[in-house]
Parts: structure tokens; C-alpha cells; sequence
């Protein structure tokens, strides 16, 4: 069996960075300013569908920083650095055809759907179009998934506080734990919305000075590539270098697989039926705020790889053998050593205070999707019915508390797989890819029944696990790394899920098709055609314009890394 080459999810310890009383105040009153949005969003809360959808009330914008920050985790910056040092400029295609095809998708085609039909989750969206049995397992799957992925952020950060602050790690966990936990119960989703568009900045604030230094260090774009190309070849920092069928790379991955399992599967699995996005979408003012909440974020996403990649090429220069016993630095030390040996202090409280605002915000993105899925898909339907509204609000805030205890369980689980990155992707193959299926066939295919929507997403969840932990883990296909066999899971997952649902469809019986009105493609629903507001007439407020401009974009910057 293949042994996976990903660094440990752990810092070294000698990179405890040298924080003063400055770098603390500034920490101290970001977390001051969180909770006071937590307060101010706590007087918006009257009703629940205040505190789980913000009223469907928020502008784009808004909507649309919050989309992009739920995304942009810690997680992500540590992972996608680390992935840099090792692999290169592998790194874009987990944006430029991991993320934006996707992201233009969601706003153009199936926003209208999830807005205009009103639901206030994902899942409830396939109660409408199958079943209850559709219904109540995407609704478990979902909720299971965001608890193990807001553990993933906690454990992750109390990894991170330890070795660059000295806190131990449970110190680190209750701390964040609590702030989350605070801003969420008292403002619902509006406190978490405006926290995130806070976050989206000190995030920016905190890489934007280690690109420049690093850049600055290494003798600028010329200077990193010329040294990485003489260290590890031409193909480090071109995007597709080596990804010829039947080429080697350390990626593991060929051009099929990474336009087909990430372009295509893991990515519009993930954007498109992730709730803990999508969710930001939904509490958008009207359906053009709500389409244009994805298109809003993919125009930062195009470029946040810079943000991210770049620190990893320029520790791949700095520490030569970084991921190697020789220099006792891992891949994920990559932005954790460029803090310690470029930022001063003042600048340093800031790039703590970010990685930290970027742990809380991936970790309330799950936790304020995991408390609306399991109270209104779960609770307020199948155990206790047709209470008052107000028993709703007061249980979302107690399934609030307990989902974060609960994420402080399963940070421990995270602790055993080797690495932050490849342990996200192997859930998004697991979760994300099987719901995809559902969704993609069921709004584009009039003739899929009720039960094939619960049989479809069990096949594809089953066929991605058992390609994972039986062929992959014991040897029985040979996949080069943890992210091949992710994206091999997503391909089986998707094949799986959508044979099933053709198979099931065809013996059993459809669902009326006056039912299926604004849920397929081709049809309509009153909530779906509303005239444009005022305004929205502009061209800068048009979906199409700005899908198809990000899209364009995106391509064009693959250009420079393809030569």
C-alpha cells in the first residue's frame, strides 16, 4: 500500500513567536468588536426565521464577503500553503476549476431554485423534490459532516495557538469554542454574516504583509521562480506540468482526473450543496441579491490563491528541505515561519488576530448551518411539530451550545488523520459529492422518482467510502496520494449515486409533475419570476454579466502558469 507523503497536522514548537503587549491588545480588541456585533445583531432577532436566514434581509455584498470568508478558513490558509510548498502551483486549479466554475453555477442555475422555492436549507430542498426519506438522511449526513468539519477548524487552531503562542491547546479550544459560541446565540446568523465580512478583512490584513516580505526576501516573482525551478524542476511552478496520463507527479493526479473529480465533482459538490455557503445566499434580500452572492464572492477567490500560494513557494525556497527530518520543519510550518521570521510586532498581533478571525470563521460558517439543519430538517419535522415559533429560536440557541461541545469531541478525530487538507477533501467526497448527484439529476430530470433521491445519495456516500477506506487504505488500488484517492472517492461517489438514481427511477413511480413546478429545470414557480428592484438594472447587478465575466477571468489566469 501507498504510503501518503502529506506532513503531520502539527506545528513545530520552535516556532513560537516572539508576541508583546501590542500584538495582545490588538487580539484583545478584535475579539471585543466580535462580541459586540454578537449584541448589536441580538436586538434583529424576533423570529426564527430571523435567526437562521437574517430575515432574508442582507444586501449582496454583504452576503457575498460573508460566502467568500465562510470559505476562507484557517484550514484553507494553512492547508493551501502547505500544499504549495510541497506540490507548487498545483495549488490554482483548486480555485481557478476547483472553485469558480462551480461558485458561477450555484448563482446562475440553482440559486433560483433554492431561493425560489423558499426553503430555508438544502435539504428541505430535496424534501420538496423526493421524499421524506431523501429529506431526513441528507439532513443527518449534513449535520454529522458540519460537526466533523467545525472540529477540523478547532483542532486545527488549538494546533496553531499552541506552537505560535505557547496556549495550550485546550486553553486555545474554549477560548475560540466560547467566542463562537457567544456571537452565534446571541445574533443567529446575522451576527455570524457581519463577523465573517470582519473576518474577510483582518484574513487580508494578515497575508497581505507575508506575501509582500516573502516576495521581498526571495528577490521578488522572478527570483522565487528561478530558484524553485532550479531546485525542483519546470514543472513546480507551471499548473499543468506533468499531469500527462500516464506521467508521474507528486500530485498524484492526472489532467482527467483533476478536471473530472476536482473541476467537476468535488467542486460543485461542494459549492453548490454545501449549506454552511449556500445558507449565506439564502438570507440574501431578493432573488438577484441571492444569485449574485456566489458571483460577488468568486471574484476574490480568483485571486486569494496568490495569498495563499505564494508563502508556500517562497518556504520551499527559505527552508530547502522543508517536510524533510533535515530541516525539522512540516509543510504546514510554511505561514507559521514566515510570521516568526518577517513580521514585526504590531503587524505580527495582526496576522495572529487573522489566522484566528479565519479558524472562527470557518468554524461558525458550520455551526450556524448545523444549528438551522437539525432544527428545522430535523427537530421542528420529525420530533417535535408545530410548536410556537419562539420554542424555535430558544432550541436553535441550545443546539448551538451543543454543537459546539460537540465540535470539541470530534477536533480529537481530526488529530488522526496526517493532514488538515487531504482529511477536509475526504469528507467533501464522502458528503458533498453524493448530495451533489442527488440534486444535479433530480433538478435537471423530470422522470427521477421520490425513493430514488434516498437510494441515489446512500449509493454515493457508500461508493466513496469503500473506494477510501477498502481499495485506497488497504492497497487494493494503487492511488499515489490521499488527494488521487480523494478525487477517485468523488468520481465513484458521483458514478455510483447517479446509476442508482436511473436504476430506482425506472421501476418506481415519478412524482407528479404539477408537483415538481419552480424544483426542475424548465419549470416555474410564482417565487421564482419577480421583477427586478429598483436598481438592480445596472449592469454591475446583473448575474450572467458577472458569472460569465468570473469565469473569463479565471481562465486568463491560468495562462502565465501553463507556458
Amino acid at each position: 500500500m501507498h504510503t501518503p507523503t502529506y506532513a503531520p497536522a502539527y506545528l513545530a514548537a520552535e516556532l513560537r513567536l516572539p508576541t508583546n503587549g501590542l500584538d495582545y491588545a490588538i487580539l484583545g480588541i478584535y475579539f471585543a468588536v466580535v462580541l459586540g456585533i454578537g449584541f448589536a445583531a441580538r436586538r434583529s432577532v424576533k423570529t426564527s426565521l430571523d435567526f437562521f436566514l437574517s430575515g432574508r434581509s442582507l444586501p449582496a455584498w454583504i452576503t457575498g464577503l460573508a460566502f467568500i470568508s465562510a470559505n476562507l478558513a484557517a484550514t484553507e490558509i494553512l492547508g493551501m500553503a502547505a500544499n504549495s510548498a510541497q506540490y507548487g502551483a498545483y495549488t490554482v486549479h483548486w480555485y481557478w476549476i476547483g472553485a469558480i466554475p462551480a461558485m458561477v453555477f450555484l448563482g446562475l442555475v440553482m440559486m433560483p431554485f433554492y431561493y425560489g422555492s423558499k426553503v430555508r436549507s438544502v435539504p428541505e430542498f430535496l424534501l420538496l423534490r423526493f421524499d421524506k426519506g431523501a429529506h431526513l438522511l441528507s439532513s443527518i449526513l449534513f449535520a454529522f459532516a458540519a460537526i466533523l468539519i467545525a472540529g477540523v477548524n478547532l483542532y486545527a487552531l488549538a494546533i496553531v495557538v499552541e506552537a505560535l503562542l505557547g496556549w495550550p491547546q485546550w486553553v486555545a479550544i474554549v477560548v475560540a469554542g466560547f467566542f463562537v459560541l457567544a456571537y452565534i446565540t446571541l445574533g443567529g446568523l446575522s451576527s455570524a454574516i457581519y463577523n465573517e465580512v470582519l473576518q474577510f478583512f483582518v484574513i487580508l490584513a494578515a497575508l497581505i504583509p507575508i506575501v509582500v516580505l516573502s516576495l521581498k526576501k526571495v528577490g521578488g516573482w522572478d527570483g522565487l521562480t528561478d530558484k524553485l525551478t532550479a531546485t525542483h524542476g519546470h514543472d513546480f511552478v507551471t499548473a499543468w506540468g506533468g499531469t500527462g496520463i500516464g506521467e508521474a507527479n507528486p500530485l498524484g493526479a492526472n489532467w482527467l482526473t483533476i478536471v473530472l473529480g476536482l473541476g467537476f465533482v468535488l467542486s460543485f459538490g461542494y459549492w453548490t450543496t454545501n449549506f454552511a455557503e449556500v445558507q449565506r445566499a439564502l438570507s440574501a434580500k431578493n432573488l438577484s441579491a441571492a444569485q449574485r452572492t456566489p458571483l460577488i464572492a468568486a471574484f476574490p477567490k480568483i485571486f486569494i490563491v496568490f495569498l495563499v500560494m505564494i508563502p508556500g513557494l517562497a518556504a520551499a525556497v527559505l527552508v530547502p528541505k522543508i517536510g524533510t527530518s533535515a530541516s525539522g520543519l512540516q509543510y504546514n510550518d510554511a505561514i507559521p515561519y514566515l510570521m516568526q521570521e518577517l513580521l514585526p510586532n504590531g503587524v505580527l498581533g495582526i496576522a495572529v488576530t487573522g489566522l484566528l478571525a479565519a479558524f472562527m470563521a470557518g468554524m461558525a460558517a458550520n455551526v450556524s448551518s448545523f444549528n438551522t439543519v437539525f432544527t428545522t430538517d430535523i427537530w421542528a419535522r420529525y420530533v417535535v411539530k408545530d410548536r410556537e415559533d419562539g420554542y424555535y429560536v430558544r432550541f436553535g440557541r441550545l443546539i448551538t451550545a451543543i454543537g459546539v461541545l460537540a465540535s470539541i469531541g470530534t477536533a480529537f478525530l481530526a488529530s488522526s488523520f496526517s493532514n488538515i487538507m487531504s482529511y477536509l477533501q475526504t469528507l467533501f467526497s464522502f458528503f458533498n459529492v453524493p448530495m451533489f448527484v442527488v440534486f444535479i439529476i433530480g433538478m435537471f430530470w423530470k422522470r427521477a422518482s421520490m425513493k430514488s433521491g434516498f437510494w441515489g445519495l446512500l449509493a454515493g456516500t457508500a461508493a466513496a467510502m469503500v473506494n477510501y477506506f477498502v481499495l485506497y487504505k488497504n492497497g487494493i488500488v494503487d492511488i499515489p496520494s490521499d488527494q488521487g484517492a480523494n478525487f477517485v472517492s468523488a468520481i465513484a461517489g458521483f458514478v455510483a449515486g447517479a446509476v442508482v438514481m436511473v436504476a430506482v427511477s425506472l421501476f418506481t413511480e415519478p412524482k407528479p409533475e404539477q408537483e415538481l413546478q419552480g424544483l426542475v429545470y424548465g419549470t416555474r414557480s410564482p417565487g421564482v419570476a419577480e421583477p427586478p428592484a429598483p436598481g438592480d438594472e445596472a449592469w454591475y447587478r446583473k448575474p450572467a454579466l458577472l458569472g460569465w465575466g468570473a469565469v473569463v477571468l479565471a481562465a486568463v489566469c491560468y495562462i502565465p502558469f501553463s507556458i
